[in-house]
C-alpha cells in the first residue's frame, strides 16, 4: 500500500505554473525569437540608442525658421519663470506681433503654450532677463557680440533637451504599443517604434527647437491613451485624473489632441473590443476636456482677420480659384505618403509656389483622390474585423484631416512636421506587415533573417539621411541655400536665402565680395517677386541691398512698394531716413527732403528725420 500510494503520487501530473510574459508571447508567436527580445527594457533602451544616435548631431544647432518667432526674439521667453503667465494667456506668436507692431497674421490664431512654457523654465537656468532690461535685449537680437554668444550657447542647450524630450516620447509610444495597440504581439510593437524613430521625415521636429510643439503633443496624447486603458482595467479615480490631465497638457501643446475624440472610442472598440456606443461612452470624460479647452482658447486667441486671409505665405490658397483650391487640397496630402515611403528629397518649406495649384485636369488630384478614398474603404473593412490595420489608417486618416487644409484652413500647403502625428498610423502598419512577411517566409529561421537584415539594412539607410539633414538644420544660412535646389519656386526661400547674402554683406570687409553678395541677393528678390508681386518682405529687403549698393532710386522704388503694402511697418520711417542720407550724398537735396517728409508721415516723431529735414530747411541749398 506504501508503495503503491507513493507510485500514485509520482503519476499524478503536478499542476503547471502560471506562464511568464514572454513564454505566453513566444508560445503564440511559434518563431522561437528569444524571450529576452520581448522586455520593454531591452526595448526601450534601443529604440532610446537610436534617438540618440540618430539626432546626437543636432546639439551643435542653433537658430533655424520660426526658432527665432519663438524663442530668441520672445520677450515672454526671456523672462523666464516671470514670462509663464503672458505665455499662458497669449497667442503663440503675441511676441512677435507685438514688436512688428501688427495684429495677427494667422487665420484662426495660435494657441499652444507649453512648448513656450518650456522654453521660458528653460530660460530661467541659462539666465531670464529682468523685465526693466527686455526692450535693451531684444533691441540687440541677433546681433554679435556677448548676447549672441549666449545666445547660440543657449540653443545648443535646448537641442538637447529637444533630443531628450523625443526619447521619452518613443520611450512612451513603445509602451503605448505594447500595452495597447499590440498587446499579445510585442515585437510588432518594438518594429512599429523603431520605424518611426527611425524615419528621416521627423528631422524638422527633433532638429527644429520651435517643433518641440508637435513632440510634447504626441507624447501626452499616447500617456492619454495608457491612462483612459488603464482607468477601464483599474477603475481607479487617479488613473482618470491623470489622463484627463495629460489630454489638457496635450491640447496645451498642440490642437491636435482633438483628434482623440474620434480615436480614443475607435481604440475601446478595437482593441478592448467594446461595443461601439459603449466606447463613445467610456470616453466623454476626455471630451469634457476638449470642450473646457475650446472654451479656454476662444477667451485667449485673436481668430485673425481680413490681413491674415490674404498674406499668399499664410494662406497658400489665396491666388487660387474656388476650383484650384479645392483640387490642389485634394492633390497634396498624396505627397506625405510618398515622403513616408521614400523621404527624399526633404524641404523645410512647401508654401506658395513650391507646389503648383492643380485643377481637376490633373493626374495627381484623381490619383491622390483614389488613394484615400481606398484607405477609407479598408478602414471599414478592416474596422469590422477588429484588425490593427483599421486602427492604423484611422490614426493616419484624422491626424492628416486636421493638417490637410480640407476642414481648416492651417495657414500652410504641408510640412513635414505635420505629419509627425499621422506617422505614427504608417509605422503601426509597417511593424504589423513586417511581422506578417517575417511569418511567411519558411523556414523560420529564414524569416527572421530576412526580416532582421531588412531592418538593420534600413536603419542604416535612415541614419545616413537623417544626421545629413540634421546639419542642414544648423541654422538658416545652412537650410535655406540648401533647400533652395529642392524648392526652386519657393517665394519664402527666394527671399530668405537673399536677405542671408544681406546680411553676410554687412560682415564682408572686401568690397568687391561685398557687392556680389549684394547683387546676388537683388538677383533672388527679383525671383521672388516674379513669383509673388505682394511679398512686403521681399520688397523692403530689396530697399536694403539697394542702399547698400548707394543706388538711392532703386532704393527708394523698393521702399515706396513696401510703403503701398503695408504702411505701419515699423522700419519704413528708419529706412525712409537712410535713403534720404544716401540722396544728401549725391547732393540730391530735393529728393532727400522728399524721403525725409515720408519718414516723418509714417512716424511724426521720428527726431532724426526731424532735424535733418530742418536742417535742410534752414541751409538755403534747397531753393
Amino acid at each position: 500500500m506504501h508503495n503503491y500510494s507513493m507510485a500514485k503520487k509520482q503519476n499524478t501530473p503536478t499542476p503547471k505554473q502560471k506562464p511568464s510574459q514572454f513564454e505566453e508571447v513566444t508560445a503564440t508567436l511559434d518563431l522561437k525569437i528569444p524571450a529576452w527580445l520581448y522586455d520593454f527594457k531591452i526595448q526601450a533602451v534601443v529604440v532610446a540608442l537610436l534617438a540618440f544616435v540618430f539626432y546626437f548631431n543636432t546639439f551643435s544647432n542653433e537658430t533655424a525658421l520660426d526658432d527665432t518667432l519663438l524663442i530668441t526674439d520672445n520677450e515672454y521667453v526671456y523672462e523666464g519663470f516671470a514670462g509663464i503667465p503672458a505665455i499662458l494667456t497669449s497667442d503663440a506668436y503675441a511676441s512677435y506681433y507685438k514688436h512688428l507692431g501688427v495684429g495677427n497674421q494667422l487665420s484662426g490664431g495660435r494657441y499652444r503654450p507649453l512648448s513656450i512654457v518650456t522654453f521660458a523654465m528653460e530660460q530661467q537656468f541659462l539666465g531670464a532677463t529682468p523685465k526693466d532690461k527686455i526692450d535693451t535685449v531684444m533691441k540687440n537680437a541677433g546681433m554679435y557680440g556677448p548676447q549672441q554668444v549666449k545666445m547660440v550657447h543657449d540653443m545648443h542647450v535646448r537641442h538637447v533637451f529637444n533630443v531628450l524630450w523625443f526619447t521619452l516620447s518613443v520611450i512612451v509610444l513603445l509602451y503605448f504599443l505594447r500595452c495597447i495597440v499590440f498587446k499579445n504581439n510585442h515585437i510588432m510593437a518594438f518594429l512599429a517604434a523603431i520605424i518611426f524613430t527611425i524615419h528621416p521625415i521627423h528631422t524638422e521636429v527633433v532638429a527644429n527647437v520651435k517643433s518641440r510643439d508637435e513632440i510634447l503633443s504626441l507624447l501626452f496624447i499616447c500617456i492619454t491613451f495608457i491612462c483612459a486603458f488603464k482607468y477601464r482595467e483599474q477603475n481607479k479615480l487617479w488613473v482618470l485624473i491623470g489622463g484627463l490631465v495629460s489630454y489638457l497638457l496635450a491640447f496645451l501643446s498642440k490642437e491636435y489632441a482633438i483628434g482623440l475624440v474620434v480615436l480614443l472610442p475607435l481604440a475601446f472598440y478595437f482593441f478592448n473590443k467594446e461595443t461601439l456606443p459603449k466606447s463613445i461612452v467610456a470616453s466623454l470624460p476626455y471630451a469634457g476636456v476638449a470642450v473646457l479647452y475650446l472654451m479656454l482658447r476662444s477667451q485667449i486667441v485673436d481668430f485673425g482677420g481680413s490681413t491674415a486671409d490674404l498674406d499668399i505665405l499664410n494662406n497658400p490658397y489665396a491666388y487660387a480659384t474656388a476650383t484650384e483650391r479645392i483640387a490642389t487640397i485634394i492633390a497634396t496630402p498624396i505627397n506625405y505618403i510618398r515622403l513616408l515611403i521614400f523621404p527624399h528629397p526633404l524641404t523645410s518649406d512647401y508654401s506658395y509656389s513650391t507646389i503648383p495649384y492643380k485643377d481637376f485636369t490633373s493626374l495627381w488630384v484623381w490619383l491622390s483622390l483614389a488613394v484615400h478614398i481606398a484607405l477609407i474603404r479598408l478602414f471599414f473593412v478592416y474596422a469590422k474585423q477588429r484588425n490593427v490595420l483599421g486602427f492604423a489608417i484611422a490614426f493616419y486618416l484624422v491626424f492628416l484631416a486636421l493638417v490637410c487644409n480640407l476642414l481648416f484652413n492651417i495657414g500652410a500647403t504641408m510640412s513635414e512636421r505635420l505629419i509627425y502625428h499621422s506617422s505614427v498610423g504608417f509605422s503601426i502598419a509597417v511593424g504589423y506587415l513586417l511581422y506578417k512577411g517575417m511569418e511567411i517566409i519558411k523556414p523560420v529561421q529564414m524569416g527572421k533573417t530576412v526580416i532582421a537584415g531588412c531592418m538593420l539594412v534600413l536603419i542604416a539607410l535612415c541614419a545616413i539621411k537623417t544626421i545629413a539633414r540634421n546639419k542642414d538644420w544648423k541654422t538658416n544660412y545652412t537650410l535655406f541655400p540648401q533647400d533652395l535646389k529642392v524648392s526652386p519656386n519657393s517665394v519664402m526661400l527666394n527671399a530668405y536665402v537673399a536677405a542671408a547674402y544681406v546680411d553676410n554683406s554687412a560682415a564682408e570687409k572686401d568690397t568687391t565680395a561685398r557687392n556680389e553678395d549684394l547683387h546676388e541677393s537683388i538677383k533672388l528678390f527679383n525671383k521672388a517677386l516674379s513669383l509673388d508681386s505682394t511679398y512686403v518682405t521681399a520688397y523692403l529687403n530689396r530697399g536694403l541691398a539697394y542702399y547698400r549698393l548707394n543706388q538711392p532710386d532703386s532704393s527708394y522704388e523698393s521702399l515706396i512698394k513696401t510703403k503701398a503694402l503695408l504702411s505701419n511697418h515699423a522700419q519704413l520711417p528708419e529706412l525712409f531716413y537712410n535713403n534720404a542720407v544716401l540722396y544728401i550724398n549725391k547732393q540730391q537735396y530735393a529728393k532727400a527732403i522728399n524721403s525725409l517728409q515720408i519718414s516723418l508721415k509714417l512716424n511724426p516723431n521720428y527726431t532724426l528725420s526731424k532735424n535733418v529735414l530742418q536742417q535742410l530747411m534752414n541751409s538755403g541749398m534747397v531753393k
